[in-house]
């Protein structure tokens, strides 16, 4: 008889065929989901059946020292939790009844992840892609009708944005793919055909997008009584967010102060800063070289310190490919994306921005001042390609003790497949960059960049409580980041579209942060000079991607 964890387990991915194919699990890799009104009302029911068989096994539970023992019990409460979440969003109406770039990014990358991680043998991978590009018509066929509330307009935008990128994707860089793969004439002639059909129902969608009046007043706040919601069953989050909100603004300004001191102590001022690190940067020939000489460093600095177990993942960073050069930047398209804890391979690529001469030299020098000494190591090395999201996603892949907790981070297409596994996923990837800072894996520049990012996790935090618990609006967000962070309008926008996108998101990273410092400082005082920081680390990343606060709980319950 199947436990209610795998029933759970079988329906996520049933339902979800996109974040399966992420996931490496290939059962559904054909297909898109339905998010027709009536597919909607059926997973609804079928939360109810999963929520009545897991209560009849595992009955709700909060004696944390029973779920740290008894990982099928644990493993039940974030199952409940995440149907929690999920009625949410169907309830609320904020998700897939007004979001129009949650389904073009659907749409996109139920695509786009066949074509960076195609199945073996590749004739699987040909046959999934055409069959999802002629699903497209009849996946984005269902949105106007499901889009039935005012849909802010900068969420279009962003929709628009994907169907021009996706149309012109799939209508003139599918066959460089095909090329690259090695396809046979006839492969490549309907897969083209298939490529065809999608760009047109993204071009239909566009049209009937641009054709809908503009709602300027929409509301991009979910609601405090939801946004609470979010916390507690998705971050395990006992705080409140008006508590929430002032510890984040206390923690402002003293985070601000330290990076204004940093900033004059190692260029004489913020302005200066942002130049020193422009200008320290790779030159063209070194540049890949600078991510991975930075990535061993890295892992032998792990070592010396004996931080955490890092686990055999060989990481090989390459450029963006020719195919994806283009759209990439238009794109919700990761540098890394965590591997596909079902499909284990036998390297991951990291893909970076190219710099050669496919674009001008002007162009190439503006990237090598973006993608400075500092952005390698703080970004691209320590939080995502190494000691961050790599050595976290490898525990929660070989390690984790929880089903639910091996699959809840993985990248999908707008966001992770779970939402009770951002806090660890993002938490200990900035408490990386922390410890990395801490114990003296640094330059000075970088120590200030660090700070800088920082002061940009709290700003972030503040912005999603705030604009998701109607204390700002939306151009008060924007505001809020060019006035404290230093942000440029552009980017401004940018950011306050993704928070109001996705509330309980940006919060999430400064909560899993700082509930890492504060269970590691718990855990050193009751253990004293017995402290180590590789079996505290190992032990917190062998829960896997579940929330860091319920993490917490359960160590500190263990005798």
């Amino acid at each position: 008889m199947r436990s209610p964890i795998d029933q759970f387990l079988e329906q996520y991915f049933f339902r979800h065929p996109v974040n399966a194919t992420f996931t490496g699990m290939r059962l559904h890799d054909h297909e898109l989901p339905g998010w027709s009104r009536e597919a909607r009302d059926d997973e609804q029911d079928e939360f109810e059946a999963i929520t009545i068989a897991l209560d009849d096994t595992f009955p709700a539970s909060e004696d944390w020292s029973l779920l740290a023992q008894d990982h099928m019990h644990l493993d039940a409460e974030l199952a409940r939790a995440s149907l929690d979440i999920r009625q949410l969003e169907f309830e609320s109406k904020f998700f897939h009844d007004k979001n129009p770039a949650l389904w073009t990014g659907e749409a996109l990358f139920g695509v786009i992840a066949l074509m960076l991680r195609p199945p073996t043998p590749i004739e699987d991978a040909f046959a999934s892609i055409a069959m999802r590009l002629h699903d497209m018509p009849r996946f984005l066929s269902d949105m106007p009708e499901a889009l039935t509330a005012p849909m802010p307009p900068l969420w279009v935008a962003r929709a628009l944005r994907e169907c021009t990128v996706g149309a012109d994707l799939f209508r003139t860089k599918l066959g460089m793919w095909l090329d690259m793969h090695g396809a046979d004439a006839d492969s490549r002639t309907w897969v083209l055909e298939a490529g065809e059909t999608a760009a047109a129902a993204l071009d239909a969608s566009a049209a009937w997008l641009r054709a809908q009046p503009e709602h300027d007043s929409a509301s991009v706040s979910i609601g405090a009584d939801a946004y609470d919601i979010l916390l507690k069953r998705g971050h395990f989050c006992d705080d409140d967010a008006v508590s929430l909100l002032r510890r984040a603004q206390e923690e402002l300004s003293d985070a601000q102060q330290r990076f204004e001191s940093l900033a004059i102590e190692v260029a004489g001022s913020i302005e200066g800063l942002a130049e020193a690190l422009a200008d320290d940067h790779p030159d063209e020939a070194g540049y890949l070289w600078a991510y991975q000489s930075r990535w061993d460093a890295c892992r032998e600095f792990a070592s010396d310190h004996d931080l955490v177990e890092w686990g055999e993942w060989p990481l090989r960073y390459i450029p963006i490919p020719a195919w994806a050069a283009e759209s990439a930047p238009q794109l919700y398209f990761l540098f890394y994306r965590s591997p596909a804890p079902y499909e284990i391979r036998d390297e991951t690529l990291y893909l970076v921005t190219p710099v050669d001469d496919t674009v001008s030299a002007a162009e190439r020098e503006r990237r090598l001042r973006q993608w400075n000494h500092s952005a390698i190591t703080l970004n691209h090395v320590v939080h995502h390609g190494a000691l961050g999201h790599h050595v976290q996603n490898w525990h929660a892949c070989n390690r984790s003790t929880s089903k639910i907790g091996t699959v809840a981070a993985v990248d999908c297409a707008s966001r992770i497949g779970l939402f009770q596994g951002g806090s660890m996923a993002e938490g200990w990837a900035c408490y990386a960059t922390e410890l990395a800072d801490e114990l003296g894996f640094l330059s000075p520049l970088e120590q200030a960049s660090e700070q800088q990012s920082r002061v940009r996790q709290l700003a972030r935090a503040i912005v999603d409580i705030s604009l998701h618990t109607g204390v700002m609006t939306f151009d008060d967000a924007v505001e809020f980041y060019e006035a404290e962070v230093g942000l440029p309008h552009a980017a401004a926008t940018a950011e306050a579209v993704k928070n109001s996108m996705f509330p309980g998101t940006a919060v999430m990273y400064w909560l899993g942060t700082t509930g890492i410092l504060a269970l590691r400082e718990a855990v050193q005082a009751r253990e004293g000079a017995a402290f180590s920081y590789r079996t505290f680390h190992d032990a917190l990343l062998s829960r896997g991607s579940i929330p860091v606060l319920l993490a917490a709980k359960l160590m500190l319950a263990e005798s």
